[in-house]
């Protein structure tokens, strides 16, 4: 596993990458922060091209929302329920955040409000498997490992940089 840490107007943000992917990524300066989120399987030694994850992750913060989204993303699980959610979250735009229970249903599981809230809180991925975009029904932003100032910082960042739909 390879890391980097860029500065961003919310404080550092750290990666861990093995091979193309991303297996953890998260606002801190702390790669032992980082490493137990990043299942045993995935803990290998594989060198990373960070130069390029690198420059997504400032294009990103520099207001090109998609810049993360070619970046591939590995986070393995035991259940199958985890790794659908998480890709499905890859799918929810910047600027159009969704609720738990949207977000169930856009799992394809309407009834599984806790579920989806479980692979939010699972995610070891920040930013490049966008949990911040999942909010409470009434708008509520609790339940964010990074901390709520941060999302609510993340979420006014893309509704700023997303043209206006219409």
């Amino acid at each position: 596993m390879n890391s980097f840490t860029v500065a961003t107007p919310v404080g550092p943000f750290t990666v861990l990458a093995s091979g193309d992917a991303v297996l953890a990524a998260g606002f801190t300066d702390r790669v032992d922060d980082l490493v137990p989120l990043v299942h045993p399987r995935l803990r290998g030694a594989a060198d990373a091209d960070v130069d390029v994850i690198a420059k997504a992750v400032t294009e990103y913060f520099e207001g090109d929302l998609t810049a993360l989204d070619p970046v591939p993303v590995r986070q393995d699980t035991d259940g199958e329920f985890l790794g659908h959610a998480w890709r499905v979250l890859r799918s929810v735009p910047p600027g159009a955040p969704v609720t738990y229970t949207e977000f169930a249903a856009l799992a394809g599981r309407p009834a599984a409000v806790r579920a989806a809230a479980q692979a939010c809180a699972r995610n070891a991925a920040a930013l490049f498997v966008p949990c911040h975009r999942v909010i409470g029904r009434d708008g509520g932003l609790a339940g964010y490992r990074w901390g709520v100032d941060v999302k609510r910082w993340l979420l006014r960042h893309e509704a700023d940089a997303t043209p206006p739909r219409g």
